[in-house]
């Protein structure tokens, strides 16, 4: 199933991404906005898998998470348990429960404080908490079932519901389909959850998705062909009818959106160590036991066609997203078409086998990305004409080639576990002389590699700007 994802990061498809804000913990970043980062990014591995994995092998009862929305009971620490029902080698199902124990905590407090100031005393501790643990808000239940059809084929179904009457039953039915060199997913989900770049959720009525790509492959060409239909009008998560003023991404509103994409990838070796191994010891993580330095480049191209209202963005959303390049739009037909060139080179560096105990690790990763071709050639070509004519460059030429920066750091804290960081970077120019550097978007996870199983590790992530916190499973990930 990791094979699903697709290589190209030009910032052109709606991935998933890991959130504990609702019991699947799985979201879609708004399309043509810049994707999630690498610790916050969800896998293949559903969260029930992943918690009856924690149950079974590593003696966790419960599974927490945090998250923080201010537009309903604000934070949220729970607690998720998992209950596996057997069916079949080739039928997974499961029951996962989810228990709010902060909301739990802040209303057995009150009966408490409630219970002190009274003057009866025959009042009690337990029928307080009989009648905290009666409301409904603090359970979340859903129901999973993931079938075998055939070697080729996997169904998905998934429903979950929260006692919160403002929050909507969840359901997603996903079938995969695996060729020898392409990967078919059919999506349907009512309501779909998106994450614009702001840190907005928003909940789509109903999104159908059928999505057809290339198995990424190390170096070489790939493609990749997108169409998603949207009905109804979306919403702030938790948010109501009301929107709070904010702006919904014109690539959520109603409509078909066809996306087909082309790509190259280059991947070059500069340097791989050659100190011999420890004898007789396994690393903890043979995916990670290979110092070397090594750099990657992307290039490609993206058409976008969209009928519905979603083609009728307006200038500011444009300019929020990537949509920088070649582009029709008739108004009378609601249709627009859009083209543009993308880039993206990485560089990657890593010290130590991750065999010895301490500072036997220590990972970079920078990766750059030019998410529109035509925005950058018009800031070269008038960065030229400047120099040329002896002028002053402007801001607006700068920044139209300063690319969108990414850098992750992971460093060995002791034995199998390592502390990472994650964050995007971006420069802002004041005037000439005076530049910013910002830090956006970081997030700090606790990995530990889970060294029986060759390539695994459970992370523990938490995102400051979102205020969310996870603990998560992940296989073969580098």
């Amino acid at each position: 199933m990791n094979k699903l994802r697709w290589a190209m990061d030009g910032g052109s498809w709606d991935l998933d991404i890991s959130t504990p804000v609702t019991l699947e913990g799985e979201a879609r970043a708004v399309p043509g906005y810049p994707l999630p980062l690498g610790v916050s990014r969800g896998t293949k591995l559903s969260r029930p898998k992943q918690t009856d994995f924690f149950q079974r092998f590593m003696f966790a009862p419960f599974l927490p998470s945090y998250s923080y929305s201010p537009a309903s009971s604000g934070h949220s620490f729970s607690l998720q348990r998992c209950l596996t029902i057997p069916l079949s080698q080739d039928w997974f199902a499961a029951l996962q429960g989810q228990f709010n124990l902060h909301k739990f905590v802040s209303s057995l407090r009150k009966q408490i404080t409630l219970l002190r100031s009274s003057d009866s005393q025959t009042a009690s501790l337990i029928p307080a908490i009989c009648a905290c643990l009666r409301d409904k808000s603090l359970y979340a239940l859903g129901i999973y079932s993931e079938l075998l059809l055939t070697p080729q084929d996997t169904l998905v179904l998934s429903s979950d519901a929260n006692g919160n009457n403002d929050m909507p039953p969840r359901r997603k039915a996903v079938l995969h389909h695996e060729f020898p060199n392409h990967n078919l997913t059919l999506e349907a989900a009512s309501p779909a959850l998106f994450l614009d770049n702001s840190g907005n959720y928003w909940d789509v009525p109903l999104s159908l998705a059928l999505d057809l790509a290339s198995i990424p492959s190390y170096s070489g060409a790939s493609y990749h062909f997108c169409m998603r239909h949207i009905a109804g009008l979306p919403k702030l998560f938790e948010g109501g009818n009301d929107n709070a003023g904010k702006m919904i991404p014109a690539t959520l509103l109603p409509g078909i959106t066809l996306r087909h994409a082309i790509s190259f990838k280059k991947n070059v070796e500069i340097w791989r160590g050659e100190a011999k191994k420890l004898r007789m010891v396994q690393p903890f993580d043979i995916f990670l036991s290979n110092p070397h330095i090594s750099a990657s480049g992307i290039i490609g191209a993206v058409m976008t066609a969209s009928h519905g209202d979603n083609s009728a963005g307006s200038e500011v959303d444009d300019l929020q997203s990537t949509a920088a390049g070649f582009s029709y739009r008739s108004h009378a037909l609601k249709s627009a078409v859009h083209a543009d060139m993308f880039s993206s080179v990485s560089f990657m560096a890593q010290h130590g086998s991750f065999q010895k105990w301490f500072l036997d690790l220590t990972r970079l990763h920078v990766r750059l990305d030019f998410p529109s071709g035509r925005k950058f050639l018009s800031g070269a070509t008038q960065l030229a004409h400047d120099f040329v004519n002896s002028q002053q460059p402007t801001n607006k030429a700068i920044e139209a080639i300063t690319p969108n920066a990414t850098i992750s750091l992971q460093q060995q804290i002791v034995g199998p576990f390592s502390f990472r960081v994650d964050s995007r970077v971006s420069v802002e120019l004041k005037n000439q002389t005076d530049w910013c550097v910002h830090a956006h978007d970081t997030v700090f996870a606790i990995e530990y590699a889970l060294q029986v199983l060759g390539s695994a590790k459970a992370i523990a992530w938490y995102s400051p700007k979102q205020r969310e916190f996870m603990v998560e499973l992940r296989f073969f990930e580098t």
